[in-house]
């Protein structure tokens, strides 16, 4: 399966044209109308410093319904506990500084670059990207951040500077809000413990053209 080169047009092939890896398409832009539609088409872009953007539409699909989500029972005490405070929206650049910051153990590098850090802050600003800030006292110590259209949230990324602090961000948006699905993008072993599955891309598509046409349920 060829991979596309993308030019100024703002346009994509189909997703489910992505080859065996999910890699669609490279080249293009950052610029907020071509994340719209990328992201309402199940495409998202993931790269590293130095490379052309890479445009990815994984199939099969991780997500979330949150009528799965899990809880472990030691979880729920953790959110009962009163150990963490929780806020929306409050922190947006603290948020994603950190994920491009906090590396993680099998992660050698970021793979937020500048040109993407810039993005999702401007993407913030017109309202479409949001984040989830989990603090301890007055400091910051794990949260997220992703794109709301309609029902769905596209997760991006996650960090955690002490335990459970991620998982506390993640259960708290999926229960905060009546999303109908959470595009995990691919599975990891921390997403599948909070009830993640993989889903077949065509049927996740069928499911965006759905839910991306109503209003966005993370207004500011």
């Amino acid at each position: 399966m060829p991979i596309f080169q993308l030019t100024d047009d703002i346009i994509f092939p189909h997703p489910l044209l992505a080859d065996e890896n999910g890699v669609l398409a490279i080249g293009g832009d950052l610029s907020p109308e071509r994340l719209l539609l990328a992201y309402q088409n199940g495409i998202f872009p993931w790269f590293s410093e130095g490379e052309p953007i890479i445009w990815h539409a994984p199939d099969p699909r991780c997500v979330l319904y949150p009528e799965k989500l899990k809880i472990s029972k030691s979880m729920k005490q953790v959110l009962q506990s009163g150990k963490f405070r929780v806020t929306v929206d409050e922190d947006f650049k603290a948020v994603i500084n950190n994920c491009q910051k906090v590396f993680r153990k099998d992660q050698p590098d970021t793979w937020i670059t500048n040109a993407m850090h810039e993005a999702y802050i401007e993407m913030h600003e017109l309202g479409f990207a949001h984040s989830v800030e989990v603090w301890q006292e007055d400091e910051l110590v794990g949260g997220l951040y992703g794109i709301n259209l309609g029902t769905v949230f596209f997760g991006e990324s996650m960090f955690h500077k002490v335990s459970n602090a991620s998982k506390v961000a993640f259960i708290t948006l999926v229960k905060a809000f009546p999303f109908s699905i959470i595009d995990c993008q691919m599975e990891t072993a921390h997403l599948k413990s909070l009830g993640a599955e993989n889903i077949p891309l065509s049927y996740f598509l069928k499911l965006l053209n759905k839910e991306v046409d109503k209003h966005s349920v993370m207004t500011r």
